[in-house]
């Protein structure tokens, strides 16, 4: 006998377990549907995210940072290191540990919010009166009513032709995430968020990166002058990356993974590693949904296909996160689940894409916020631009990390805000206060006239606006 609720969310990463929440922090009767499992064949509620994704990238991040810190920076600080040794298997284990902490506080907010859960894979069966049925596939199967539906079931990464990932040899983000010893030569295909982070963690506890790009440019959705001082540092901490690239064959052996390549010139290569990671983008997750049940309409892609709001063709279905239109992103999947519980509740919930920031958690960090220099001039946008490098900033001295800068782009009438470039120490942090100016249609006079305190890093967001106005105090 079916179960019935006012609203079944399929998927519990970050746009769905948040849809869940929200709708039932409205007064809503909720179901959240996920299928992920930890080695156990528990949930493990999150998806990509929490999983494969955001978290545990960031753990092994940390991890390596600390390994390069104590082997290249420690010194300087008068504190002596003897042997350095880093135990993967130790270091695989705290990310997991940390990815659970995340799965279990998922859990206990559903318990909280009186969201109930279904372990299991969710698909659509019909539409009935005044609703849909839903199937949950797994240990024990269930059939469930919702007067509405979110569809949040994310995305799965994009593999090479000819060279599917078998999480050995050929990885994706799963494998990279979960690799039990240092590669002495590690290869990535991709230079995006995925690519650069990995190359970082595993580069920094000894191996031998090179990452294949296709794209002519380093990073070329980030401002030309971010992302060319983002270049310098990479290539000084001796992570290769080879632009212009067009990858041929793939071969496994016993020994590794073979890559024919071409350069930018037209020059035949080769490249020949113990792994490869592949990190070429992401596919909207719609496989074993069953839209065409209740004749839910995708794209060519495979994504839901929403309007402006996440509302699909079908009344009371509604789709959000990474497979909708719009950047793969967690914090964009939240945005979009909040505001669709509010829009089933009557209110007028609200996402602006312009204020999605993007970080990239390398070291230095990459953040940026609005549009870049080289979007205004293809625009014909008038606009005033001013940077501040951390150089100058008396907290980036005492952090040991002067890399970088922050970049502050303004109209060049109204003075307002169009975007805020960050390379550099906690650049994911300081990239918040650009949001928030932003939000509220700040000017770069705005930040400039604001108290910062003294010493931190936020002051150099200060300098980068007063540098607008050709008047940094410190630089």
């Amino acid at each position: 006998m079916s179960k019935n609720f006012d609203l079944i969310v399929i998927g519990a990463g970050p746009g769905g377990y948040i849809a869940a929440i929200r709708a039932a922090q409205l007064g809503f009767n909720v179901a959240c549907i996920d299928e992920w499992q930890n080695g156990q064949g528990g949930p493990a509620l999150g998806g990509t995210c929490t999983n494969v994704g955001c978290i545990p990238s960031k753990a092994l991040l940390q991890s390596s940072e600390n390994y390069e810190q104590a082997g290249r920076h420690f010194g300087e600080h008068g504190i002596r290191v003897g042997s350095l040794k880093i135990d993967v298997p130790t270091m695989i284990g705290r990310k997991d540990a940390v990815v659970k902490q995340n799965n279990d506080g998922i859990l206990y907010l559903f318990k909280k919010n009186k969201v109930s859960f279904f372990h299991g894979r969710g698909s659509f069966v019909r539409a009935v009166d005044g609703g849909y049925e839903v199937r949950v596939a797994g240990k024990d199967e269930e059939l469930l009513t919702g007067r509405q539906v979110v569809v949040a079931t994310g995305s799965s990464p994009r593999a090479l032709p000819g060279a599917p990932f078998d999480e050995e040899k050929i990885l994706s983000n799963t494998g990279a995430l979960a690799m039990q010893a240092v590669p002495r030569r590690l290869g990535l295909i991709g230079s995006g968020v995925i690519g650069l982070e990995m190359g970082s963690v595993w580069r920094r506890l000894g191996a031998e990166v090179t990452v294949l790009e296709a794209l002519p440019t380093f990073l070329g959705a980030v401002d030309a002058q971010i992302a060319n001082a983002a270049k310098k540092a990479f290539d000084k901490q001796g992570l290769k990356v080879e632009l212009g690239v067009k990858v041929g064959e793939v071969k496994v052996g016993k020994k590794g993974v073979s890559v024919a390549w071409t350069d930018a010139k037209g020059g035949a290569q080769k490249l020949e590693v113990d792994q490869l990671i592949v990190s070429i983008g992401r596919v909207p997750n719609t496989e074993g949904l069953n839209a065409e049940a209740v004749g839910l309409k995708l794209g060519e892609r495979g994504d839901v296909i929403v309007d402006d709001e996440c509302r699909t063709n079908l009344p009371g279905v509604w789709a959000v996160g990474d497979v909708v239109r719009g950047p793969m992103l967690a914090h964009k999947a939240e945005e979009e689940g909040v505001a669709v519980a509010e829009r089933i509740a009557g209110q007028h919930g609200h996402v602006d894409f312009n204020l999605v920031p993007w970080v990239i958690y390398t070291s230095p960090e990459i953040a940026w916020v609005g549009q870049t220099e080289q979007q205004l001039k293809a625009a014909g946008v008038a606009y005033k631009a001013g940077t501040f490098p951390f150089s100058a900033n008396g907290r980036a001295r005492a952090l040991g990390d002067t890399t970088g800068l922050v970049k502050f782009l303004a109209d060049a009438t109204t003075d307002e805000i169009l975007g805020v470039h960050i390379v550099g120490p906690l650049a994911s942090e300081l990239i918040a206060e650009a949001c928030v100016a932003m939000a509220f249609r700040a000017s770069s006079e705005d930040i400039a006239r604001i108290c910062h305190a003294h010493p931190s890093l936020g002051e150099s967001m200060k300098e980068a606006a007063l540098a607008v106005d050709k008047r940094t105090l410190n630089f």
